[in-house]
């Protein structure tokens, strides 16, 4: 019976990086059996392992969620980053109802646990921040990687001491827009105020503020990427739209779309590649589709069929 004790002391020492009889750092584990081997001598260093996967047995991945043991992972979207401590308080442990009396008593403990997790202003002001991002989010149809980012850059703006004396949500539509621009989303600074309760000012402010003091080197907004969004509105064929975007490219070429709203450009893009495909689309129907004026729209037409038309001639020399 000792001599088994110490047997068993000495495995549990065996170091299993490294043969105790050659030094060699080959080793090999056979899942099949369980055995722990030495390529180079052998030698079989451990003869049973213990098999870490899960027990159960699942065949698609909804089962495999529904037995996970572990929770979801860390997000920047909630203010706790998801770490806080919840619990069932009309239940117990293995799914039965509580009495009347524990049941109360459960539920004056979670309120207070709610309590304690946002004691301080900061968790606080976090904890709105990150209520009105997901409003915002939901009302734009914005991926979550993007409201990660979001998320991320209000809380770059917090630690800089940004938040102070400004509105929350205006800070947080800037850090959204910011997101966008970053991640090339196709959202337009006059699309996502409009989702939100704040003024175009404000919004600007805060959105300029926070480009300065985080040293955020925004990407140029390519117009064709709106191109999609514009036209699937009014049912335009395939045709108009890659028409549109051969038209942005040939422009982009010859440096015409500098300095003007990518919006406005792929709505004039589309709206002349409509008159070329001989589909019958209004300018005024384009501009309230793009959030510009009918103006705009007629301006930057011009201005792409005078660039296009010096495009052809400096080809055709």
């Amino acid at each position: 019976m000792l001599g088994d004790i110490e047997v068993a002391e000495r495995r549990s020492l065996i170091r299993l990086d490294r043969c105790p009889e050659c030094e060699s750092n080959e080793i090999v584990t056979d899942t099949s059996s369980g055995e722990v081997l030495c390529c180079r001598c052998g030698l079989v260093i451990r003869d049973s392992i213990l098999d870490q996967t899960p027990e159960w047995r699942a065949f698609t991945p909804e089962e495999w969620a529904a037995n996970v043991r572990v929770g979801p992972p860390t997000s920047l979207k909630q203010f706790d980053k998801g770490l806080s401590t919840t619990f069932q308080p009309c239940k117990d442990a293995f799914g039965r109802s509580l009495p009347l009396s524990e049941r109360l008593k459960m539920m004056r403990l979670q309120k207070w646990n709610i309590q304690a997790q946002m004691h301080s202003s900061a968790e606080r002001n976090l904890s709105q921040a990150m209520n009105e991002l997901t409003l915002l989010t939901d009302k734009l149809h914005i991926p979550d990687s993007v409201e990660e980012y979001a998320a991320l850059i209000y809380r770059r703006a917090r630690d800089k001491g940004l938040i102070r004396g400004r509105s929350v949500p205006s800070i947080i539509v800037a850090s959204l827009y910011a997101a966008c621009r970053l991640t090339r989303t196709p959202r337009s600074l006059n699309e996502i105020v409009e989702a939100s309760t704040r003024s175009l000012k404000e919004v600007s402010r805060c959105y300029r503020l926070i480009q300065r003091k985080l040293d955020l080197t925004m990407p140029l907004d390519d117009p064709r990427k709106y191109v999609s969004k514009i036209a699937s509105q009014f049912g335009l064929s395939q045709k108009t739209q890659n028409l549109a975007i051969e038209l942005l490219q040939r422009v982009n070429a010859v440096r015409g779309d500098v300095g003007k709203a990518p919006v406005g450009i792929a709505a004039a893009a589309l709206y002349l590649a409509s008159i070329m495909t001989d589909e019958k689309i209004t300018q005024k129907k384009l501009a309230e589709a793009a959030g510009v004026t009918d103006v705009t729209i007629r301006n930057r037409y011009k201005g792409l069929d005078r660039r296009l038309d010096l495009r052809m001639r400096t080809e055709q020399r």
